[in-house]
């Protein structure tokens, strides 16, 4: 056979492979092939911490207490959470509706070793915003104020939570009022004597701004205030009082900046801040790059300040519908870290900031002297 027979055999050989080829091509391509086309991405299990740490700032379905606490029950296993704090979230007298530490405590003290509860958002957080539109903050309210925050103590919360001073409208209305408002300083006073924390949610404000362009106005406020100083004020006031500040890493201003979050850690010893990161409302600053890794002026803040963080992941329980929960995305966060700075902001900083003292004996003094 010589060269030129080889290469017509060798061309039609390559067409008669093209006719046998080219529909099965144009099945593949047109998505006949049902089981290939439909082809889902795998849905991968979620991964726990490599060592356990405490969830302090989640918050529960408030008509089903039971419910709510099996949740969190099983949840601990799974995430490798050593204990989980429940909080009230922010609330106003303004609408029907809100609730305090009331509705969960009785349950959640079943288990005082896996769960607590922090309180006041229902009540105290409402108290200071009434004084705010009303413009009251005398003797007579402060009175009512500290009885309702001591009231709290005695039935069992483990600290204040969650008040704010800036809360865009959410689940909750928007709300404002000064970090150094009277009842926040009279707050402050009372956390320090029972040693327990204040969890506040407040957006950064440096100075006073137009709202950023991507919230709308109403249901918020057109023009925020300046908050910082006011958050100085309150941490100056009583140097006992641990102030816990919410949500590093959802930034809704641009301004919770690793460089903020360094120079309040630094001016005030009585600071600390939870980590969040939620991929469903990333915002501003997010702590993680988009392969997942924290980025370098975060892991620095964290390596730098390994005391004075701790976790509080916003998580919702009993557990959602959203393909990826709260817990998971501060928890990829977390077993990036160092392992020492990982046991710190894990559990350890978590003993320092809720030691708590006895409620009841504290009570019983105070009877003593009345």
């Amino acid at each position: 056979m010589n060269q030129f027979t080889r290469r017509v055999g060798l061309r039609a050989a390559i067409l008669v492979l093209g006719i046998v080829v080219a529909p099965i091509l144009r099945i593949l391509c047109s998505g006949q092939l049902q089981p290939s086309a439909k082809r889902q991405p795998a849905v991968t299990e979620p991964v726990p911490a490599l060592t356990p740490f405490v969830d302090v700032h989640t918050h529960f379905d408030e008509h089903d207490a039971g419910g709510t606490i099996r949740s969190v029950l099983a949840a601990l296993g799974r995430e490798n959470a050593a204990r989980i704090f429940l909080q009230m979230p922010p609330d106003t007298f303004d609408h029907t509706g809100h609730y305090d530490a009331e509705v969960i405590l009785t349950a959640a003290k079943k288990y005082p070793d896996k769960l607590g509860v922090l309180g006041g958002g229902g009540t105290l957080n409402a108290m200071i915003h009434q004084s705010v539109a009303s413009g009251d903050s005398g003797p007579e309210i402060q009175k009512k104020f500290r009885d309702r925050a001591e009231e709290l103590i005695r039935e069992g919360v483990i600290g204040f939570g969650e008040m704010t001073a800036e809360h865009f409208d959410g689940l909750t209305p928007y709300q404002y009022a000064p970090a150094n408002h009277p009842l926040f300083l009279a707050l402050a006073d009372i956390a320090a004597k029972y040693d327990v924390p204040i969890d506040l949610h407040m957006e950064a404000v440096p100075k006073s701004m137009l709202l950023p362009s991507d919230l709308k106005s109403p249901p918020n406020a057109s023009q925020l205030h300046g908050n910082i100083q006011a958050l100085e004020r309150l941490l100056f006031h009583n140097a006992h009082a641990k102030i816990l500040w919410a949500h590093a890493g959802t930034d809704l201003t641009g301004f919770r900046t690793p460089d903020l979050c360094r120079q309040l850690l630094r001016a005030h010893p009585n600071l600390y801040m939870e980590m969040k990161t939620d991929t469903q409302n990333v915002g501003k600053n997010y702590p993680l790059a988009e392969d997942g890794k924290i980025k370098p002026d975060w892991l620095q803040l964290f390596e730098d300040f390994p005391d004075r963080f701790i976790i509080g992941s916003d998580q919702h329980y009993p557990e959602g519908k959203a393909s990826e929960q709260r817990w998971q995305t501060v928890v990829l966060l977390f077993n990036q870290l160092p392992s020492d700075v990982r046991r710190k902001i894990g559990t350890e900083n978590v003993l320092h900031i809720f030691p708590g003292k006895a409620a009841a004996s504290s009570a019983n003094a105070n009877a003593a002297k009345n």
